[in-house]
């Protein structure tokens, strides 16, 4: 019976911790006695252990630091029983010969300390109080960033203290003092070149510019550019996909558009774009937006950071949200705080008008759903030999309704069933977060991701030349040129200024690498999609069913006009189902046995047998609205009229704020009331 994967996990970290603990005992022991072979032995262990934290199990790293057994601590350890065994060897003046070498290492430890303590400057200075993309920011004298190494307490004392240990074990099997003294000059050496190189960076000259004269840039800029309409994000690094989705909407439109972000490492993580990036950490930072041209943000998720922005009297602001679905969450109680809720169609003003949570009619605009303006329709039954199912479930949300997510309670049984088919394709792309929350659900993502693989050969795609040249053409427009081991201040300078047109050029590469990407699979192949290429809407074209859960994915798909099916694990029948959920109304209901797909394909490869084209038809006009305008158009007029709403609320502002104008009022000097006689 094998071990499943988180066990085995555990079982890896138990076993390296006992290992690095047994080592240092028998290091420990080995001094005392003394015994070189041993010694030698369980020091080169304790080593080479260390090498396996760093490489394979970084997460012990803070687990050994939280019990004050850090890296530091283990290193002097290990330091200190090597020096105590060559004390307790035999000889003459051990001690007075072994003075120097004691003296040594406590330098090399302090210079450790120092160049710790000049490595965290260094960072602070190069730690700005606007982090850009696709802004030329070289007015802010950004360098290169110092070397990993110096920047890692960690790698660089196990690195440069390497020479030392390595001179104090030559020692201790040789006799010979010199090879300690020669490690140890090395060290000393090495940590004294580094610390040159950390405080030539420390000069004014070759420092970047600091936070005061940073923000007048920023200021500058912001006059420069005068944008108009803006993105607000803030979220986790899984969350980006929600800002990514509206980056296209948003560069189609004529206005000047701009990406706010609030956490740093953020920056980098938002898909490839020309739209110039600012992210602004601090508050008092993101209240320079007051003072500029910027009119309208759009926001497509809530955070607890949203309130900050919301501050801003002079910005109209507008939920976009991320996705809809008849679930709670997709009216949250928040969207009121915003001036408008732009939302996709009829179905969500209902949606919002049926939660009275305090989202006022006239303040929901429909704009449809930009991005899937490009996703194909449906252009009849499955002609092949192949039925292409994407069963695309949810997860399992914060609030622990078994109804969410199929994958723990039907999830298998499914897959099962659509496998047992001989004329099925299955694409199975979980949603990020399963198994986050509620451990059941990841482990039943796991076994139907190994019944997925167990189904047939290897369902890789081939190792085509066509598929390795796209790859390499989409590496180079993402990845090419980027400096290793770059902190953020290098990262503004290498993407200050992108090659015009590259986020079209981006889109094309894609568009080639996902062809290339499906040419290449063996034909009729199931297959895992979790990585970030292909995409959802790039299953949906391979598609020719959905089976999904009540989540945004219905709505989205509905764009393509073919059939769905929607997986009730909930308490509520069928009728009940339906009633709840309207984005249910023109799908098949499954339930938790599955024993409905083998109808459900029939009537997907018949096109006799399906009922529901034409609920699904007026089903998709209620979730994403007409088809005429189309989306993006409906998107840039709520664009339009946002922003004149904010200059008509601007300019009353100044108007109620604006100086009293001479000559209007008559100074008249007010007399005190007369006293009665």
């Amino acid at each position: 019976m094998s071990v499943p994967l988180p066990h085995r996990k555990i079982l890896a970290k138990a076993l390296v911790g006992a290992v690095l603990a047994a080592s240092f005992v028998i290091q420990a022991l080995a001094a005392l006695r003394p015994y070189v072979p041993l010694l030698l032995v369980a020091t080169a262990v304790s080593i080479a252990v260390e090498g396996v934290l760093y490489r394979w199990q970084r997460g012990m790293l803070s687990l050994f630091a939280k019990s004050h057994a850090d890296v530091t601590v283990r290193h002097v350890l290990r330091d200190l029983l090597l020096v105590v065994g060559l004390l307790r060897l035999e000889g003459p003046d051990r001690e007075t010969a072994y003075e120097p070498l004691v003296g040594g290492l406590l330098a090399f430890y302090a210079l450790h300390c120092a160049v710790q303590a000049v490595s965290v400057l260094v960072r602070r200075t190069r730690t700005l109080p606007v982090v850009t993309r696709n802004i030329d920011a070289t007015a802010l004298r950004l360098s290169p960033a110092p070397p990993t190494l110096l920047r890692r307490a960690g790698h660089r004392l196990i690195v440069f203290g390497l020479p030392a240990t390595c001179g104090l074990l030559a020692t201790a099997a040789t006799g010979e003092s010199v090879y300690a003294s020669a490690g140890i000059l090395l060290s000393v050496g090495l940590a004294l070149t580094g610390l040159y190189d950390l405080l030539v960076r420390l000069l004014p000259r070759r420092r970047p510019a600091g936070e005061r004269e940073t923000l007048e840039w920023f200021d500058a800029w912001l006059a420069a550019y005068r944008p108009t309409v803006g993105l607000y994000f803030s979220g986790g690094a899984a969350s980006a996909y929600q800002a990514n989705m509206w980056l296209e909407p948003l560069a189609a439109l004529a206005e000047r558009p701009l990406i706010v972000l609030r956490e740093r490492f953020m920056v980098d993580s938002l898909a490839p774009t020309d739209l110039p990036i600012v992210c602004l950490p601090k508050v008092s930072t993101l209240l320079r937006l007051e003072h500029s041209t910027l009119q309208v943000l759009i926001h497509p998720s809530n955070s607890g950071k949203t309130s900050q922005v919301l501050r801003i009297p002079t910005i109209k602001h507008a939920f976009v949200n991320h996705g809809e679905s008849d679930k709670l969450s997709s009216c949250n109680p928040y969207a009121k705080a915003y001036d408008e809720v732009w939302v996709a169609g009829p179905a969500a003003r209902e949606r919002y008008a049926l939660a009275e949570v305090g989202v006022e009619d006239k303040d929901v605009v429909e704009i449809g759903r930009p991005q899937l303006d490009a996703v194909k329709p449906h252009s009849g039954a499955p002609t092949g030999r192949w039925t292409t199912v994407l069963y695309a479930p949810t997860w399992e949300g914060w609030d622990g309704n078994p109804g969410n997510t199929s994958v723990t309670a039907a999830g298998e049984r499914l897959v099962r069933a659509l496998l047992a088919d001989p004329g099925v394709r299955l694409l199975y792309k979980p949603h990020p977060l399963t198994g986050s929350v509620d451990p059941r659900a990841g482990a039943a993502d796991r076994r139907i991701r190994q019944l997925i693989r167990a189904a047939g050969p290897d369902h890789s795609p081939f190792v085509c030349e066509e598929l390795a040249r796209r790859t390499e053409e989409l590496d180079h427009f993402t990845t090419s040129g980027r400096p290793t081991g770059a902190d953020q201040a290098e990262l503004m300078l290498w993407q200050s200024a992108p090659e015009p047109g590259r986020a079209a050029a981006v889109a094309r590469a894609t568009a080639a690498w996902e062809r290339a990407y499906w040419a290449s699979l063996p034909e009729g192949a199931h297959l895992v999609v979790t990585e970030e290429r292909p995409t959802l809407y790039a299953c949906f074209d391979r598609a020719d069913l959905l089976i999904t859960d009540v989540s945004s994915v219905v709505g989205d798909f509905l764009a393509s006009g073919k059939p769905y099916a929607v997986v009730n694990t909930g308490e509520l029948d069928e009728e009940a189902f339906r009633a709840a959920f309207p984005t249910v109304a023109a799908a098949t209901v499954l339930t938790p046995d599955a024993a409905g797909v083998p109808a459900l394909l029939a009537a997907v490869r018949d096109p006799g047998r399906d009922q529901l084209a034409e609920a699904r038809g007026a089903l998709r006009v209620r979730l994403l609205g007409p088809d005429e305008p189309s989306a993006q158009e409906r998107f840039a007029g709520a664009v339009r009229a946002l922003a004149a709403t904010a200059r008509e609320h601007r300019a009353r502002m100044a108007e109620r704020a604006a100086p009293e104008i001479p000559g209007q009022r008559r100074d008249v000097t007010v007399r005190p009331p007369s006293r009665p006689a």
